[in-house]
Parts: structure tokens; sequence; C-alpha cells
């Protein structure tokens, strides 16, 4: 076992080549090593296993399982946490050529198999997610605009961001394709004046949205239908279309079917936002970076991240012609600090509704998140898109001023003149 230590502590020494690193290491036997004084962190490993894995694999993912199964204690600021571990990363070598996240399957993204992930993830309890999502019960991006926004206001910032983008009008028709626990549609219908849809495959999402529109009086302008956007029946019929952090759940393989659904739902002109996590690095796709084995494991199955310029090829090949693009990595990293917070400031709640271990998933997933976003290993896009099939030039403004100031919309019309 003390070679084993030895070996374990000469790897790091190595892999770091001389780059300092606020550590201490605990050992299963009492053993301490620190790797600078004072540590900001101390990893106690509980078992010689864990060694032995670490020297194998990515640190995160090492790290992040262990964790979340009790075997290493962590002790110190998520954010320094993080940055030891990637530190650690350094020191291990890579996962080799060729393998693959365990959701690459014959049955990846059928329905049933789409249906089953989606309630693993969002089917845990409405009280849970209650604790620390917002009051709107908004789970995604939210939109600063100074950064010292509480989330509430946060992600009512985030609605009516989307709403301007769609430069939604009384009356429309509005699809909202994985509409969560309602909040987006709940807003544009009371503040924009539109006629809903909202699709979902959790069934705790669907009854929470469905009673929240009776509630608050929607009920007769927004249908909530527990339902797989493949099976969505309209066609040309939607004015607008949008899709908020559902579109990583289709699989990069899927996303030509997908952005097809939304071209046969939407009217000719019609726009789509469409808002979700793409991969920062086109050679990321494939979910082999730090912590995917985690996130795969524990979080998302099934889960796989596009590049944006994938996003856009498909949107392309469907006559999505994209209108905007937004990238909003901070304003992510920014809500998922929020989210990190106040799960912590209910940990004795969340503990007696889900559980020790599903509370350290979530906190150490949503802490290890906002530190990727921090540090570019993701992104968020918003891209904005006009039904485009003929050849004469679909609706659109001359600028974007629109999404920020009233009474900016000014169509683009070609002054033909004389000519």
């Amino acid at each position: 076992m003390k070679d084993l230590r030895s070996h374990f502590l000469d790897h790091i020494k190595k892999g770091l080549g001389g780059r300092p690193l606020a550590l201490k290491i605990r050992f299963w036997d009492g053993y301490e090593y620190s790797f600078a004084e004072p540590a900001a962190v101390v990893i106690e490993l509980r078992t010689s296993q864990l060694v032995s894995r670490l020297l194998m694999g990515s640190a995160l993912d090492v790290l992040g399982e262990a964790y979340v199964e009790g075997e290493v204690g962590l002790e110190g600021r998520y954010q320094d946490i993080l940055a030891v571990a990637e530190g650690l990363n350094r020191a291990f070598p890579k996962k080799k050529e060729g393998n693959r996240p365990r959701w690459f399957g014959r049955r990846a993204h059928s329905k049933e198999k789409d249906a089953e992930s989606i309630q693993y993830h969002y089917d845990v309890s409405n009280d849970f997610y209650r604790l620390w999502l917002d009051r709107n019960m908004a789970y995604s991006c939210a939109y600063f605009k100074t950064g010292k926004e509480d989330i509430d206001l946060a992600q009512e910032q985030k609605f009516e961001h989307i709403c301007r983008k769609l430069h939604l009008q009384p009356g429309e028709k509005l699809l909202d394709i994985g509409c969560g626990w309602g909040g987006l549609l709940a807003w544009a219908a009371q503040h924009h004046d539109i006629q809903g849809v909202g699709v979902t495959l959790s069934e705790a999402q669907y009854h929470y949205a469905k009673e929240r529109m009776e509630r608050e009086g929607l009920a007769d302008r927004v249908e909530i239908r527990l339902q797989d956007y493949r099976d969505i029946p309209e066609r040309d019929h939607f004015d607008k279309v949008v899709s908020v952090g559902m579109f990583e759940h289709v699989g990069r393989q899927h996303l030509s079917e997908y952005f097809g659904v939304i071209r046969r739902v939407l009217k000719e002109g019609g726009w789509v936002l469409n808002h979700g996590i793409t991969a920062s690095q086109q050679d990321d796709e494939g979910g082999h970076h730090s912590g995917s084995d985690f996130i795969d494991k524990y979080v998302f199955p099934d889960g796989e991240i596009p590049h944006l310029w994938r996003v856009v090829h498909e949107m392309a090949g469907q006559d999505l012609e994209v209108l905007d693009v937004e990238n909003l990595r901070p304003h992510y990293a920014q809500t998922l600090i929020h989210w990190v917070r106040r799960l912590e400031a209910h940990k004795d709640e969340a503990v007696a509704l889900v559980g020790d271990k599903r509370y350290r998933i979530w906190a150490i997933y949503m802490a290890g998140c906002a530190y990727g976003f921090w540090r570019n290993w993701s992104a968020l896009h918003q891209v904005l898109a006009v039904k485009q099939t003929g050849e004469e030039l679909t609706p659109r403004p001359w600028e974007r001023r629109y999404q920020y100031a009233d009474e900016s919309f000014r169509l683009a019309e070609p002054d033909w003149g004389d000519l």
C-alpha cells in the first residue's frame, strides 16, 4: 500500500510539472501529503481502490463518482475543489480512443428510451426542484443584465428576452417543445397575449404545468400535453416555436428529424428560437471531455451536446434560415452558481426529499457545470431562425435593436424605387 501511495504521489508531481496545486491528500491510513501550504482543498481517499481508479482515468469523473458513492471526502469551496480536480486531470492519462459513453446503443433516442431518460432526471420531485429553482420553476439558463440580479428576476428577464426575440404578437400561436413546468408559456400568455401549446415527456412537469395554467386562469389559452415532440400532429400551424434546454436530449443523429418536425409545424415565415447547451470545441461532441462519464451515469443518461456548427447546418437543411445567434455562456455559469447556493441553503430539506446520495449528485453536478461554463468546456447558444421554403424574402427586421427597445421593429422590405 505504501508503494501504491508513493507511486500515486510521484505520478501527480510529474504530471503537474512544477505547477502549484493547493491540495492536501489524506489517505485511508491517516497519512497526509500537502502539495502546497496552506491547502485550499483537502481530499480524503477512503479506499486504496480509489487510487487505482484515479491512475486509470479522468480525475473529474472518478472523484465525482467517488464523492456521490461516499468513497471520498471533500473539504473546501466548490470552485477550489473543481480547480484542483482540473489540475489533477493533467497528471492522469487521457481516455483511450474509441471509448464510448454508455448511451451509444440501438435503443438510444427511441421514444421509449427518451421518455425513460427524461423521467429519470425530471421526475425526481417537484418539491425538490422548488427548493432551489426560481419562483417560475425555470430549469434552464437565466438572462442577466448586470450579473447582480436574483434568480427570480434573471429568469423572468430570460422569458422576456425570448419573447422579444420571437417578436410575439397578440393572438399568435406559440409551441414550446420541452415546456418544463410551464413558466415561459405562462409569461408569454400573460405579457404577450399568445395562444400556446407546450409538450413535455415528464409526467411531474405535465401535471404541474397543467394545474398552473388552470390556477392562473390560462387554461383556455395554453394547452399542456404529455407528448413526444415527434408526435406533435400539427402541420403549418404555429406562428412561432420555442425550445429551451430540450434539444440536448434529442441526439446528434436525430437533429435533422428534430428540426424537420419544427419545419413541419411552423407556418411559412414562422420563427423558431432554439436555446440549448453546445460543445465549445468541435471535437468535444463525442462527450469525451472531463466529467462527461459522470454526467452520463448520474445526471443526463442519453444526453448529447452538439457544436454550434452542427445546429446551424441541420437547421439550414430543414429550410430554417438563421437570423440571429447569441452565446449566453457566462449567463449559465451565473445561473448554476445561484442554483448551488440555493440547494446548499436547503440541504436538510433536499436530503429529506431525495436522499443524501441524490443531493450530492445535484450539488457536485451543478457546481461542476458552473465551473465548466466559466472555463469554456461548454457553451449555451440561442439560435433564432425563420422558415424560408420559397424564394421571396420572409418577414424579418432590419436590425436586432427591437430585442431591447420598444417600438423599434422595422420590417425589412427592399425599396426598389425606379430600378
